[in-house]
C-alpha cells in the first residue's frame, strides 16, 4: 500500500480539505453545516475500531482491530525502523440498547474474540479486523488486515494465519465463531492484479448474494469471494502523479499517489461503490469514489474528498462520506468528518465530534452510528448521530 493505514501517523502527522464535490455530473457547490445535530456515546473502551455493520434486531456489530500482543515481532511493512507484534486481541463487539421507562440504555459485550491483531508497542494504529458485513442467520462476514506479505506473516508464526484473510464470523455461537474464507494475501501474492509492489491489507467488504465484496488496500484491487472461497479480480485502481509536498527534500515535482481503496458499499441503484483513502502524499480533496458495474468500465462518481475510510448511503439514498481526517494526512489534524452528499451538495455532520474515525452505519432507526477514535487502544467508541 505504501502510505496505507496502519501507521499514518508516524508516517506522517495525522488529519479533509473542504472541497467541492462533483457527483454524477451534477455542479460543484459549496459545502454546508448541519445545524446541531444529536451526538451521544454509545460504546466505550474500544480497541481500534474501525468498521461497523447493522445486525438482526437492530444490534451493531464493531469490528476492533485489537491492539497487538507480545509477539513474535517483525519489522514494521509501513516503518522498517519500528517493530510490530502479534497478539490475540482483535473482535467483534456487540452494541444494543435495553429499555427502562422508555429510555434506552446501552449495553456492549465482546462476542467474538481471539482474532490476531498486530501493532506496536503502544497498540495504537493496529491491523485486525477491519470490516463486517452481515450475511444471513445473524452470521457476518469480515476481513483481518494483512502483513504486507505472505512471507512477513509467516515470520509471525501460527498464530498470524488469518492475517490477510476474508473470514467467517458467527457472534451467536459461545465465544463466537471464526472460519477461514479466503486467503486475500496469497491472491496477492499469485496474481498481483495491479501489477505493483506485492502488498495486501484487506479492508472494506461487503456481502453479496454470491459470496462477497472486499476491497484490498495494499493491492489497490476490489476482489469477488464467491461461497466456495474462490477468488477473483473484479477491478484495480491505479495511481496518480500530484505534486509533491513541500518540505521533504530529493521529491520530482511530481510524485505518484496510490488509490488504497478502503471502502465498499452497494447503492440504490444496485451498482457498487468504492472509496479511496489515497496513499502518499495523501494530497487534499483528491479521494475518490468509483461506481462500479460488473462487466462495466468503472466510472467517477463523486470526487473532492480526502482520506476516505468509508461510505454508506441513507435511507434516503443520500451518500454518506466519513474521513478519517478532515485537512488531510499531513496537516496534523486529528478531526475526522462525516459528509451527506445530496444533489450534487455536501453537508458536513456533526462538525466537531468526530476523532479519527472508522465506520458508519445507518441504523434500522435512522440514526447514523460512527466508529470514533478508530486508532486508538482502549479509547474508541461508537457515536450515536442523530441529524
Amino acid at each position: 500500500m505504501n502510505g496505507g493505514f496502519m501507521n499514518l501517523s508516524r508516517v506522517v502527522p495525522v488529519g479533509l480539505l473542504a472541497a467541492a464535490v462533483l457527483v454524477a455530473g451534477a455542479p460543484a457547490a459549496a459545502a454546508a453545516s448541519e445545524n446541531k445535530p444529536t451526538v451521544s456515546v454509545v460504546a466505550r473502551k474500544l480497541n481500534n475500531p474501525r468498521g461497523i455493520a447493522v445486525g438482526d434486531h437492530g444490534v451493531l456489530y464493531v469490528a476492533e482491530a485489537g491492539k497487538g500482543g507480545h509477539g513474535p515481532c517483525i519489522a514494521s511493512p509501513e516503518e522498517p525502523d519500528a517493530e510490530v507484534c502479534l497478539g490475540k486481541t482483535s473482535a467483534v463487539t456487540a452494541v444494543y440498547a435495553k429499555w427502562h421507562k422508555g429510555k434506552p440504555h446501552w449495553k456492549q459485550k465482546r462476542v467474538v474474540t481471539g482474532l490476531p491483531s498486530v501493532a506496536e508497542e503502544d497498540g495504537s494504529f493496529a491491523l485486525g479486523l477491519h470490516d463486517i458485513s452481515p450475511t444471513h442467520h445473524g452470521a457476518l462476514i469480515g476481513t483481518i488486515g494483512g502483513a504486507g506479505t505472505v512471507e512477513a506473516r509467516n515470520q509471525l508464526g501460527h498464530g498470524a494465519r488469518l492475517l490477510g484473510h476474508v473470514v467467517g464470523l458467527w457472534p451467536h455461537h459461545r465465544h463466537g465463531k471464526v472460519k477461514a474464507i479466503a486467503d486475500l494475501n496469497q491472491y496477492e501474492k499469485d496474481h498481483n492484479p495491479d501489477g505493483g509492489e506485492i502488498d495486501s491489507n484487506p479492508y472494506g467488504v461487503l456481502a453479496t448474494p454470491h459470496g462477497a465484496l472486499a476491497t484490498d488496500a495494499g493491492g489497490n484491487d476490489l476482489l469477488a469471494i464467491d461461497k466456495k472461497g474462490a477468488v477473483s479480480t473484479v477491478d484495480t485502481f491505479g495511481s496518480r502523479l500530484v505534486p509533491a509536498p513541500p518540505g521533504i527534500p530529493n521529491l520530482p515535482p511530481q510524485i505518484p499517489m496510490q488509490a488504497v481503496p478502503t471502502t465498499v458499499t452497494k447503492g440504490p441503484d444496485g451498482a457498487y461503490y468504492v472509496g479511496e483513502l489515497t496513499g502518499f502524499p495523501f494530497q487534499p480533496g483528491a479521494a475518490r469514489i468509483w461506481r462500479i458495474v460488473p462487466g462495466q468500465a468503472k466510472t467517477v462518481y463523486a470526487t473532492g474528498f480526502t482520506n476516505i475510510i468509508d461510505i454508506a448511503f441513507d435511507r434516503k439514498g443520500r451518500l454518506l462520506v466519513l474521513q478519517i481526517t478532515k485537512d488531510g494526512l499531513l496537516s496534523g489534524n486529528e478531526a475526522g468528518a462525516l459528509y451527506r452528499v445530496e444533489n450534487g451538495t455536501k453537508t458536513e455532520i456533526a462538525a466537531g465530534k468526530l476523532t479519527m474515525p472508522g465506520g458508519v452505519a445507518v441504523g434500522h432507526d435512522g440514526a447514523l452510528y460512527v466508529t470514533n477514535k478508530a486508532v486508538s487502544p482502549g479509547g474508541g467508541e461508537v457515536l450515536r448521530i442523530w441529524a
